[in-house]
């Protein structure tokens, strides 16, 4: 129980810093689409949760050299966001990025570039953010998680139907409180 309720608070903790990114990264790129969340409810993404776990599960081996993390790194991110891809797709009928301008890509789901960017980014997500978060989560108790990993999977049940009829534009908060007004 307390190694599940864990790796639950690795994956909400690093979706939500997913959502920060892909904001800031929105902003600076003056992308249309600011609002980068998946769920309804929370702010996360949570490609970058299952990324930060899963380079968080590296072997210490790999960890423990910097080119092997790198490559590692662009690995592991990149397969999360292929199935992730997939998921989406097939579960709510959309996508929340396309990478089929992008040279060398697969079905827009992945290329090269942003693999690079993954691997890059598990040098600081490996050696500076994840010990100060796996002692964090340490720390809490088990049950601590229940109540969010509850909430987790309402926001789901609540957000795949709405992705289904609307798709990621339907989660915009801006969208959402123009609904509500009508």
């Amino acid at each position: 129980m307390a190694m599940a309720a864990e790796l639950f608070w690795w994956f909400l903790l690093y979706s939500l810093g997913g959502f920060v990114l892909e904001s800031i990264f929105a902003r600076i790129t003056h992308s249309p689409r600011r609002d980068r969340k998946c769920h309804l409810l929370l702010p996360v993404c949570p490609v970058y949760g299952l990324g930060g776990v899963l380079l968080a599960l590296l072997p210490r081996e790999v960890a423990a050299s910097p080119l092997l993390l790198v490559l590692a790194g662009a690995a592991v991110c990149t397969a999360a966001e292929w199935c992730l891809s997939l998921f989406y797709e097939k579960a709510a009928g959309t996508a929340f990025w396309d990478y089929s301008a992008c040279p060398g890509n697969l079905q827009g789901r992945v290329c090269p570039l942003f693999s690079l960017f993954w691997g890059l980014l598990a040098l600081p997500m490996v050696y500076l953010i994840h010990p100060a978060v796996a002692a964090w989560t340490a720390a809490a108790p088990p049950l601590s998680a229940l109540p969010l990993a509850l909430l987790y999977v309402l926001d789901a049940a609540l957000s795949l139907p709405l992705l289904r009829r609307g798709g990621p534009a339907a989660l915009r908060w801006e969208n959402l409180r123009a609904s509500a007004a009508r």
